[in-house]
């Protein structure tokens, strides 16, 4: 092969091999780059990841803090609603209630005459009925009542009332009918109530209510400031622990356990919680167990608790399983009962405390230190001192000469003067004071209306709760017999299974509180209202009538027919 060709062909080898070495130091430049460009972008994910967690642990954080309620029901209700993650939240809304019809009153002055001065009403104006298409009048729409769509109306949402609609911080009253509060909304309600100032009333009618809501519920009610009402008809629990709302801890003074299945389980608890020999509710006033399964049992403990309980008014027993039995028990606690062995030794103590209630305490130091029943060897350095300077005494007034005699007589009469003066002038403020009561009595009633001083400004609740042991008793064939509960004012046993055993027992009952209060009526006035209809008994028994002509002129709803005035006859 000539040697040119050679060179070329060698040339041409040289070529292609650098041109391949080129190739693949491209490659690997290449694959370089992308591997950096892996990296990078892995440190740029790996720093978004960590900005991410860090903006996800701060928001967590902040989810994490407490809400602390101001007051505001709806908006901290809705706050709380959606913390919890709750899909739907019930809106609160107002209570509706019918419009009054509006009056328009315009007071024109009359020029003379008897009707001067005095305000002309003016009629509103008839509305226009508007003409339809086809020229047939069309009425007017409604304004004592709003429709809704069906859907729309049974939607879970909270009524309340406020005292002021401008204030949203002023509902006074809520009302939750017909959805179920389970266990995450009394939660809720836990929180937010008790800061509810004004709250004084809660109604849950129908809402499902459990035993563990219902222990939640008890435990919010000492909290809430001024909670007074609570109604809730229609809940039925498996316990029956209702008594939880009435202990010493809770401030309700009217409660409504309507169409709660109650049965002498329930209504034992109820009646140990109203009173005992040892201790007795003092708010409850009015207590409302109609339309229950209560029976002779249950209301022989209900008659035990209101043997000592001198605070509940109203109590209603109404539509439940009540028999004669129970009755009897009843009807005993309300005329007189004897103590039994645990109410009498109370009775010993509370007598014993009150003959002497510094019995237990110990005597003051100064006491302690001069008494006379200590031995000689114990006495106090004071007191040998006094006893010194006493026997010191006449030694000095033996080398007193006749001057310093005299000195001392003078001073003594001095003291004399000064004591008789003190006694005059306090006799004379005594006296003026006196006269002041008498003669001012209309100006001192001007001054209670105005202010009262720290010393007069004294509630009427604020006297000593006199305990129903410490009444006066009659010693009968060696058992002690107290007066009965006069306090209760209202009762209702209508539609029960009441026969004429129950009957008779009521009557003898209120035979001797009508006599008993006419002779001492600072205990109380004893039932002025007494509900018997509907039971085993016809309604025009005698001991129906009997009952009826005690009971009505006591009533206070009860209206005589007015007297029609007497024709003279010519």
């Amino acid at each position: 092969m000539p040697r040119s060709i050679r060179s070329a062909r060698s040339n041409s080898i040289c070529s292609v091999t650098s041109e391949s070495g080129r190739g693949a130091k491209l490659d690997e430049l290449l694959a370089s780059r992308v591997k950096m460009g892996k990296k990078v972008e892995k440190g740029l994910n790996k720093e978004k990841n960590q900005s991410a967690t860090s903006q996800d642990e701060l928001d967590s954080n902040k989810a994490l803090e407490p809400h602390v309620c101001t007051g505001n029901f709806s908006a901290d209700f809705s706050e709380l609603c959606r913390r919890n993650n709750m899909t739907f939240i019930p809106p609160v809304i107002m209570r509706p209630r019918p419009p009054a019809p509006v009056v328009q009153q315009e007071v024109s002055p009359a020029k003379g005459g008897k009707d001067k001065g005095k305000p002309s009403v003016t009629q509103p104006e008839p509305e226009q009925e508007e003409n339809a298409e086809d020229g047939e009048p069309v009425d007017a729409p409604p304004k004592t009542f709003t429709t809704k769509d069906k859907f729309e109306y049974f939607k879970p949402s909270i009524q309340v009332e406020m005292d002021n609609q401008d204030k949203p911080d002023t509902v006074n009253e809520i009302f939750i009918r017909g959805w179920k509060v389970d266990t995450v909304m009394m939660d809720i309600f836990k929180q937010c109530w008790p800061t509810m100032e004004k709250l004084h009333s809660i109604n849950l009618w129908n809402t499902g209510l459990n035993d563990d809501t219902l222990h939640t519920l008890s435990t919010i009610l000492p909290q809430c400031p001024n909670i007074k009402n609570v109604t809730l008809d229609g809940n039925a629990t498996e316990k029956e622990d209702w008594f939880e709302l009435i202990t010493e801890e809770s401030p309700v003074q009217n409660l409504s356990l309507r169409h709660c299945g109650i049965t002498n389980k329930g209504a034992k608890m109820i009646g140990r919680c109203l009173g005992s020999a040892k201790r007795a509710n003092t708010k409850l006033l009015t207590l409302n167990l109609s339309n229950n399964k209560i029976g002779e049992e249950g209301l022989e403990e209900i008659a035990q608790g209101l043997r000592l309980n001198r605070t509940l008014l109203s109590l209603s027993l109404a539509s439940n399983e009540i028999r004669d039995k129970g009755v009897v028990k009843l009807s005993e606690v309300l005329s007189r009962f004897p103590l039994t062995h645990e109410e009498v030794v109370e009775r010993r103590k509370l007598m014993s405390d009150r003959s002497s209630p510094d019995r237990n305490k110990s005597p003051p130091l100064s006491r302690r230190a001069d008494s006379k029943d200590r031995p000689g060897s114990v006495r106090s350095s004071t007191h040998q001192d006094k006893g010194g300077k006493k026997n010191e005494k006449p030694s000095a007034k033996a080398k007193k000469d006749g001057k310093g005699g005299k000195e001392e007589k003078e001073e003594k009469h001095e003291k004399t003067k000064g004591k008789k003066e003190k006694e005059d002038k306090a006799g004379a403020k005594k006296a003026s004071l006196a006269a002041d009561a008498k003669g001012k009595g209309n100006k001192t009633k001007g001054k209670e209306k105005g202010g009262k001083p720290a010393q007069e400004q004294e509630p009427a609740d604020s006297q000593d709760f006199i305990n129903p042991l410490l009444e006066g008793a009659d010693y009968i064939d060696g058992r002690l017999w107290v007066a009965g509960n006069r306090v209760l004012i209202n009762l209702n046993l209508s539609r029960n299974e009441i026969g004429e055993t129950g009957l008779e027992a009521l009557l003898k009952a209120m035979q001797y509180q009508t006599t008993l209060c006419m002779e001492n009526k600072s205990s109380g006035t004893g039932l002025m209202r007494l509900l018997v209809g509907k039971n085993k008994v016809r309604s025009s028994h005698e001991l129906l009538q009997k009952i009826t002509d005690i009971m009505l002129p006591k009533d206070p709803f009860y209206k005589p027919p007015p007297q029609t005035p007497e024709v003279n006859e010519a």
